[in-house]
């Protein structure tokens, strides 16, 4: 019989064996990214590791995001890499405590609203482009210790171990999903080297893991502004980039649980836990899609199994190293490229023709950039640029004007679409000032003016009617749209006209 209990998450049934095993697994996986971020970024693997625990057991507890897992990561590695070699660990401690002062600032003010801007089809491509990174990182275990690609029997060996490994994670599901199936193929495959004692990389063989608990210390640098001047810019670049990569993957995440998340509590949390990395002698980090979606597919959906995943890397760390450092890579190594395939949005290759052509070059860039510049943060930046501007250019060729004239010999201009920026020329356009009647009517009933573009335009139209004598007026102005002529009456001369649907808010605003 299951049993069931709430941790943190009032409102969820928790399946605690699931959690709990699936926490193990995802502790296993972080070990060799962890090391590997850290070489990167010219520190020391335990750095890393560290990195990981604080991060994963912070977020885990206070995280908006039940199930995902944080550590360290590629993305803050790459930022922080030239500032440890120019300077040294203890201004990359600094540098993390001042980010997550950062990314704690962020969430207070909820700007995690600000990822409804990113549009699907960037997120398709920061998917894809991540699954990417994650299958090709993979290739360096292929190569021996000199950087040289194997061959022989120990390639044809560590073939076999890695398909063996990718084979259960596949199967296993089909018949049993009682235990995570990725950690049965890295129990399975690590029995089958130690019983016939098969001569294969391992753990150990990238770095040592053995550590004591993370010491607690305020970073040893001169506390003086020109400090603060050389480690502001990293720091705030790391906390954009652990904030996009973070909040991203609690959208992945979202839509796999068909739940919500909370992005703001997640930024405060990221914050949070890159503070105390900081002070205990971590790298900070953010959200790693890869070991979330190991997790995530294990079936764990609560805190448990982030909170398992940190407190069993710890006692990996602490009393474990030996037998840890024993672990095939190639268990490990099939299990990421089981990631990766799952990562990516095959369903993506399917709105190629189907798609606006914008979507899919907006979807094929950020999959690019991702991909050949591993910085998940300007790829995701590229694409919302592109994306908004592509936007911009298909409503500025929608505003349309109806014209007629009435009884009185009034020309009206009703005008379609939105009255912006990238509009405004073709509003422009639209005009015959010349020829037209001594009094005009532009209708706003179906438009807008959206920005200081749209009311300039306005300003500038009505001064072209007043130099050949004659008058022209507003009308069906929304709300919004009288609120910023009226803020801006001061430096712009238009003539609003008193219409019976607005008559309130004209009233409002006069009073």
């Amino acid at each position: 019989m299951r049993k069931y209990f709430n941790l943190f998450d009032l409102s969820l049934k928790v399946d605690y064996r699931i959690e709990v095993l699936s926490g193990i697994t995802v502790a296993l996986a972080l070990i060799p990214e962890a090391v590997a971020f850290a070489l990167i970024a010219g520190l020391s693997p335990l750095t890393g590791l560290y990195a990981a625990f604080v991060m994963g057991l912070v977020t885990s507890v206070l995280g908006g995001r039940p199930g995902m897992i944080s550590g360290a990561t590629g993305a803050v590695a790459v930022v922080i890499a030239s500032l440890a070699i120019s300077h040294g660990v203890e201004y990359i401690f600094a540098t993390v405590v001042l980010a997550g002062i950062f990314q704690v600032t962020a969430g207070i003010l909820r700007l995690g609203k600000l990822m409804r801007l990113v549009p699907h089809p960037v997120i398709f491509g920061f998917v894809n482009g991540l699954a990417i990174i994650i299958f090709m990182s993979q290739f360096e275990q292929f190569k021996d210790i000199s950087g040289n690609w194997l061959t022989g029997s120990s390639l044809y060996t560590l073939l076999a171990l890695v398909l063996g490994t990718m084979l259960i994670i596949w199967g296993l599901p089909k018949f049993s999903k009682a235990i995570p199936a990725s950690l049965v193929a890295i129990l399975a495959v690590f029995g089958v080297v130690v019983g016939f004692n098969i001569d294969t990389k391992t753990v150990g063989d990238i770095a040592s893991i053995q550590g004591g608990f993370p010491p607690f210390h305020i970073p040893g640098i001169p506390f003086t502004l020109e400090t603060f001047i050389l480690i502001l810019p990293y720091s705030a670049i790391m906390a954009g980039v652990g904030l996009i990569e973070s909040l991203l993957t609690l959208n992945i995440i979202d839509e796999i649980t068909e739940t919500r998340g909370r992005g703001n509590k997640e930024a405060v949390a990221q914050g949070a836990a890159n503070i105390l990395s900081g002070m205990f002698s971590g790298m900070g980090g953010c959200a790693m899609i890869g070991q979330s979606l190991i997790n995530i597919s294990a079936g764990a959906r609560a805190r448990l199994s982030g909170i398992v995943a940190a407190v069993m890397l710890l006692i990996f760390i602490m009393f474990g190293a030996n037998l840890i450092e024993q672990l095939p890579m190639a268990a490990l190594t099939g299990l990421m490229i089981m990631v990766a395939i799952g990562t990516f949005e095959w369903a993506s290759l399917r709105t190629f023709n189907k798609m606006p052509k914008s979507d899919i070059f907006v979807m094929a860039m950020v999959t690019l950039v991702t991909a050949v510049l591993h910085n998940l943060a300007l790829a995701v930046i590229i694409g919302v640029i592109i994306a908004a501007l592509v936007f911009a250019w298909d409503n500025a060729k929608r505003i349309r004007a109806r014209k007629s004239v009435n009884e009185d010999g009034v020309k009206q201009y009703e005008i379609y679409g939105p009255l912006f920026f990238g509009s405004v020329i073709n509003f422009n356009e639209k005009f015959d000032v010349l020829n037209d009647p001594d009094e005009v009517i532009i209708d706003f009933a179906e438009s807008r003016v959206v920005d200081m573009s749209a009311i300039e335009a306005l300003n500038k139209i009505t001064e072209r009617y007043l130099k050949v004598g004659k008058k022209i007026h507003l009308k069906h102005l929304s709300p919004d749209c009288r609120v910023l002529l009226k803020n801006a009456e001061e430096i712009i001369d238009v003539n609003v006209m008193e219409d019976p649907t607005y008559k309130l808010v004209a009233d409002e605003l006069s009073s």
